[in-house]
Formats: C-alpha cells, sequence, structure tokens
C-alpha cells in the first residue's frame, strides 16, 4: 500500500471509530417506571440530582425519567437531568439548551445521569460537564439525554439517528414540566456521537405547538462509522485506536437488531470485550481490556462484516435535509473526527440547506473542541434568539 493510501484510509477510518451542583426541591414526586405510556414527551419522574452530572452553576439539578420513541416505533423510558439557571428567566423563560452526549459506551454504567467523580465514563464526562455548566452561566437551562437504553431496560442502539433525535427533543418537553420557567426555545447541541445526533434533530419534523427547535451545533461529528470493522479487519496502521470504538458499534447493532449477534463475528479472545461493553465497561475500559488484544485475534476468519456496514451505513448524516440554522464545529488537530471528514458532511448538508456555518479551532483535537468552540457557539445561539443575520458558509 502506498503512504498516500496509507493516510487516506487512516483518515477515513478514524472518523469513524467516533463515533456537584445544588439539588432542586422535585415538583413531582419520584415514580417507578414500569411500562412507558402512548404519549412522547410525558414526565414520568423527577427527584433531586446530587453527583457529578450536577451543574454547579444551576439553581437546581434534578434527574428525570420520560417517554419517548425508540428503534421501531416502540415507546421507550429515557433518562436524563435538568439544570435550571439561577436568577430571573427572560420573557418567555429560560431558553433551553440539549446536549447530545459523545460516546461512552452502551453499559447502562456508562449513562451520563449516573456519572460520579470516579465512576467509569468520567475522563469524558467531566469535560462535558464543565461545558453545559457554563451554558447555565449564561443563562440557559440545559437538559441531557442518556439516549435510549442507557440506564434504562434494552440496549443503547448507538449511533441510530432518529432514536437520538427523538431523546433529545422528548426530553425538552418533559423538562417543561419540572419548571414553569423552562420557556420553548432550544437548541440542541452536540459532540461526536451527538454531533451526528444533532443533526438528525435538525432534520427531523418540527412540532412548534409545543417546542420551537431555533438552531443547532454539531461538535465533530461522527461519520464514516461503518468502514471501522473493515480497517480493524485488515489492521491498517492506528487499527488499535478504533479497537474500543468497534465493540461500542458491534452491540450497539445488535440493541438496534437483535438477530445481528457481535459474536458471530468475533473470535473466542474478543467476544469477552464485547460481552463488558453490554455489561460493565465503558469506552475508557474497552481500551484497557483491548489493550493486549492482537489486531488478527479479532474477527474470525469467515466473519462476514455485510451486515454491520450496511446498517452503520443507513445512519450516516449523507442524505439528511436540514431545517434550522446549524453551526458545524471542528478541531484542525482532531484525529479522531479528522477535518476532512467533517468537511465532506457540511459539503453534502449544504446540497440541501444553505443556512450552514463551517468554523475551525485551530489546534483542537477531538475533545479539546468542545470548549474551544463554546464562545462561538454560544453567539450563534444567541444571535438567532434576537434575530440578527446568519452568515452561513455553504
Amino acid at each position: 500500500m502506498s503512504s498516500t493510501r496509507t493516510r487516506r484510509t487512516a483518515g477515513i477510518a478514524v472518523a469513524a471509530i467516533t463515533c456537584a451542583g445544588t439539588a432542586g426541591t422535585a415538583l413531582i414526586a419520584p415514580a417507578q417506571a414500569t411500562a412507558a405510556p402512548d404519549q412522547r414527551g410525558r414526565l414520568i419522574s423527577v427527584s433531586p440530582l446530587t453527583n457529578a452530572a450536577a451543574l454547579p452553576a444551576a439553581a437546581a439539578n434534578r434527574k428525570i425519567t420520560y417517554t419517548s420513541e425508540g428503534v421501531g416505533g416502540k415507546r421507550i423510558v429515557v433518562t436524563g437531568t435538568v439544570a435550571v439557571p439561577k436568577g430571573t428567566p427572560p420573557r418567555g423563560g429560560w431558553p433551553v439548551l440539549s446536549w447530545a452526549h459523545g460516546t461512552t459506551g452502551t453499559a447502562d454504567v456508562c449513562a451520563p445521569s449516573a456519572d460520579t467523580a470516579t465512576g467509569p465514563a468520567h475522563d469524558y464526562l467531566s469535560i462535558t460537564e464543565s461545558y453545559l455548566d457554563k451554558w447555565v452561566s449564561n443563562g440557559f437551562a440545559v437538559v441531557q439525554t442518556d439516549y435510549e437504553g442507557l440506564g434504562t431496560p434494552g440496549g443503547h442502539p448507538y449511533m441510530h439517528g432518529v432514536s437520538e433525535a427523538n431523546t433529545v427533543l422528548d426530553i425538552v418537553r418533559a423538562a417543561r414540566k419540572t419548571d414553569r420557567r423552562i420557556g420553548r426555545d432550544w437548541f440542541v447541541a452536540g459532540h461526536s456521537q451527538g454531533g451526528q445526533a444533532t443533526f438528525y434533530t435538525a432534520a427531523a419534523g418540527q412540532t412548534p405547538r409545543d417546542v420551537r427547535l431555533k438552531g443547532a451545533v454539531s461538535i465533530a461529528p461522527g461519520s464514516n462509522m461503518s468502514q471501522t470493522a473493515a480497517y480493524v479487519k485488515a489492521q491498517y496502521p492506528g487499527a488499535e485506536a478504533a479497537l474500543p470504538f468497534l465493540f461500542v458499534l458491534l452491540n450497539g447493532a445488535h440493541a438496534a437488531d437483535p438477530s445481528f449477534v457481535p459474536e458471530d463475528l468475533l473470535t473466542d479472545d474478543a467476544a469477552p470485550l464485547a460481552k463488558a461493553g453490554r455489561t460493565n465497561a465503558c469506552l475508557a475500559q474497552l481500551r484497557q481490556l483491548g489493550a493486549n488484544l492482537p489486531l488478527n485475534k479479532v474477527f474470525r476468519p469467515d466473519a462476514d462484516l455485510t451486515r454491520f456496514e450496511r446498517y452503520f451505513n443507513s445512519q450516516e448524516a449523507l442524505g439528511l435535509n436540514l431545517k434550522v440554522p446549524t453551526l458545524v464545529a471542528q478541531g484542525t488537530a482532531d484525529t479522531s473526527v479528522t477535518p476532512a471528514a467533517t468537511q465532506n458532511v457540511v459539503n453534502d448538508l449544504c446540497k440541501r440547506y444553505p443556512n450552514i456555518t463551517y468554523r475551525t479551532f485551530d489546534g483542537a483535537d477531538h475533545r479539546g473542541s468542545i470548549h474551544a468552540s463554546f464562545e462561538t457557539s454560544l453567539n450563534f445561539a444567541n444571535s438567532l434568539r434576537t434575530g440578527q443575520p446568519q452568515q452561513p458558509t455553504c
């Protein structure tokens, strides 16, 4: 393989791999969710939140359960968090930021609402928690879904765009029932996995009768997921970095379609990592567990990757038709989601919707792009709130 081809392949596959506060008084007594009612966005339970997921700048932090729509249109129960700013809300109530989190894993312990200072996903969630705290400090109610199957019965269909978008929207509806000061106008923002979820949210049909999506911020959006398995199987340079994401992707495909069984593709050496990813290991632990697994011991020699590739190709943002102004933020030093991969997605989305702004941040890597883009993202949201003209780059 030529060096040029190696670099190009590595760029594509690396893009593929990405994919304590004051607790308020609950307004509704906590309840045990046993079955999901038909109505989406229904608040089932609310209780004080005091773990690491609580945002210090908030006047109140709450954990909630609510209803949404999962894979295949089934009604599901979802968990998430709500943080309300201090002070007096503006006319119309606090604007809302609904955060779509990046890759934590597929096990229940990876749910952001369950985070603790020593939690298995805290290496990543500590970054997003401090980022979200800045939104609260700037007058936004912040809600964060755990997505389908993280912390609730059933598996997590990782990178399933429609399921993600539904949970991102419906937590806004549920949060408004916890505090009458939370307004109708909301924004979606997300990173990596959540960046892809943001695109799906921005492309979803809007229901302005109850809440109004005003804009979207996608940070280092995950793409090219389908190529990860082939990249690892071929043992291309740098494939070791993709390995922990591979098990998350395999488990996500299984959650979306239980007839897809990861262990059918994996060797006896690799199969325990897939199981760990479904039960008790988040991304950081999968990275540790896979550190001594040779790449030639991951897939069975006869492993057929067709179904894996077909499923994740169907979850790409390519081909979506966005419906609200969207800011796309990308770090120039990101080797997990490369600038070239994100530019490719933006170019495609611009063909159908021109109100997209693409901004790069010099020297920011994958996680660094979160904080590096904050001021730009805040100014973008506030300009939409006040009706200022945008300067799209399409």
